[in-house]
């Protein structure tokens, strides 16, 4: 490649880091809050190390090695329970966070025409994904340098300064090799949504990679990215190399990229869609037809996500037990109530997890609506005999079934392997209605997400705010000794803790009324507003 394709990238690096001044502080600052939070939280709730064994007694299981990895059980500190519990899932949360950054100022501008304008300016034809990369490299340097040092000023007696940056470079390392990725996912993939699609897949494939070998065959995890992260074991044995390796296969995948985007057409791809039917269906001439085929594979994605989910969380239901018993901090995430086994007191707690994350999926599909109409699609749906109000009812239709079927897979999920490693199980209609009575909270994010589709179409990211808080008061609340009425500002403090407490038909009531009312108000401020927004 010849020096002028990254002609002018400079430039191109100041507008990146002017159109994500916003949006890469904020990740950083939640990826970096929930890495200090958490170390301090488990020195709360298990000061000595008596209590650190027990927990390492229940990690050390099968379906725990391949939730979380493997981790320094013999000498199970503060340090050494961070990692073990919180290194590989918050890689993956670094992984998406690169995979989503990439894709929007590569293959989703090149899809959008924002890029033949870039191009059309004295800039290399190379530029701009250069500087993409360049941006989110020195990203994750600087995630890498404050998370580490961050945790060393925790002051905890495990957690020195080489383990410390040990754990900040992971995360840096593994945003790095998933920004190479997804710009080379960018490449292959002709469109925006296949692009992150093939980017998550690759998440995806090196978890269950990573879990598979972890459990049955230590060889093949180091075939995974996450294999490699799980191996420095930061706080125990310090190990350097994985992410020395991290580095490497990041270098090839940038080279890679470059290479795949100098030799193809602009606009093009390597991967092409296959060719549609001559003639649509009946179903698919319909809004709410169009809005499932396009997000036929998000749908099948998430359903298997949230099913695994309920699997891995019902695997460690016949640990939790000794787990609990004696230990008062963990204890009080737990909804207390006499006659009820510590175990169906903690029920509720993974609940209200699945509930959220249940949550995520129909918001997506719901601001599917606002995506189309940034993309100026919506004018050629409504220009035929289609009016707004069949639109967005096609689409909150999507949503509402969508969250439903999410909710469901996850309960039956969880009944399932909880049927499995449990002597006296539970009844699947207990799980199960303990799952589904978080729907109605569901129904008013969706809803409120409809509202402000119609209302305020420049601010749909609120959601993602609200979400993020419901998440942080219902189920950290405890911990972190929320007042009562903290949680009370989300839709999911209202509801009832199944099984433990009686079921309560007001709150559930009260819910679906409010949903109902915020779609209306989405429905009337839709039909009155342009469509430009």
């Amino acid at each position: 490649m010849f020096p002028s394709t990254s002609y002018n990238v400079g430039s191109l690096i100041k507008f990146t880091i002017r159109k994500d001044r916003i949006r890469i502080p904020l990740w950083l600052i939640g990826i970096i809050f929930f890495t200090v939070l958490i170390p301090v939280a488990l020195d709360d709730m298990f000061p000595t190390q008596e209590e650190r064994d027990v927990m390492a007694e229940t990690m050390a299981n099968p379906a725990m090695t391949a939730m979380v990895g493997p981790g320094d059980i013999e000498n199970y500190t503060i340090g050494a329970m961070t990692t073990h519990n919180m290194l590989l899932f918050t890689a993956v949360v670094v992984g998406l966070m690169s995979i989503l950054l990439v894709i929007r100022h590569t293959r989703t501008e090149e899809e959008d025409g924002l890029s033949e304008l870039i191009l059309a300016l004295p800039v290399g034809r190379l530029a701009n994904l250069n500087a993409t990369l360049f941006v989110l490299t020195v990203t994750h340097i600087i995630l890498a340098l404050i998370s580490g040092f961050s945790l060393y000023a925790l002051g905890l007696d495990s957690m020195d300064l080489e383990g410390s940056l040990l754990y900040g470079a992971v995360l840096g390392g593994t945003g790095i090799f998933f920004t190479g990725i997804a710009a080379v996912s960018a490449q292959i993939s002709e469109s925006s949504r296949g692009a992150t699609g093939l980017s998550i897949a690759a998440l995806l494939l090196a978890y269950f990679i990573r879990a598979i070998g972890d459990v049955s065959n230590e060889t093949l995890s180091l075939f995974s990215p996450l294999g490699l992260v799980t191996r420095t074991e930061a706080y125990s044995t310090n190990v350097w190399w994985p992410v020395l390796l991290l580095a490497g296969f990041s270098a090839l995948l940038f080279l890679l990229a470059n290479y795949l985007n100098a030799i193809r057409d602009w606009g093009a791809a390597f991967l092409h869609a296959r060719a549609g039917k001559t003639y649509a269906s009946r179903f698919l001439q319909t809004p709410i037809g169009l809005f499932f085929r396009t997000q036929r594979t998000a749908f099948i994605s998430w359903g298997i996500g949230m099913f695994v989910l309920g699997l891995s969380y019902g695997s460690i239901m016949g640990d939790l037990e000794s787990f609990f018993q004696g230990n008062e901090l963990l204890e009080q995430m737990l909804v207390a109530e006499e006659g009820y086994s510590l175990t169906e007191q903690f029920i509720p707690a993974l609940m209200i997890v699945m509930g959220i994350l249940a949550t995520v999926p129909p918001i997506i599909a719901m601001n599917k609506l606002i995506g189309e109409e940034k993309k100026n699609r919506t004018e050629s749906i409504l220009a035929a005999p289609v009016s707004r109000g069949k639109l967005m009812a096609s689409n909150l239709a999507i949503a509402v079934m969508n969250g439903f079927i999410m909710i469901s897979l996850s309960g039956i999920g969880l009944f399932l392997a909880a049927e499995t490693v449990m002597e006296d199980g539970f009844s699947f209609g207990m799980i199960y209605g303990a799952s589904l009575v978080f729907y109605p909270a569901m129904l008013v994010m969706i809803s409120f997400s409809a509202f402000l589709i119609g209302f305020a179409p420049k601010l749909t990211g609120l959601i993602w705010v609200y979400v993020v808080f419901s998440f942080i008061t219902n189920y950290l609340g405890g911990l972190l000794d929320f007042p009562a009425w903290v949680e009370k500002l989300s839709p999911f403090g209202y509801i009832p803790s199944l099984p433990v407490e009686n079921m309560e038909w007001a709150p559930i009531v009260m819910l679906s009324l409010i949903a109902i009312i915020l779609a209306i108000l989405g429905f009337i401020g839709y039909q009155k507003r342009d469509i430009a927004g």
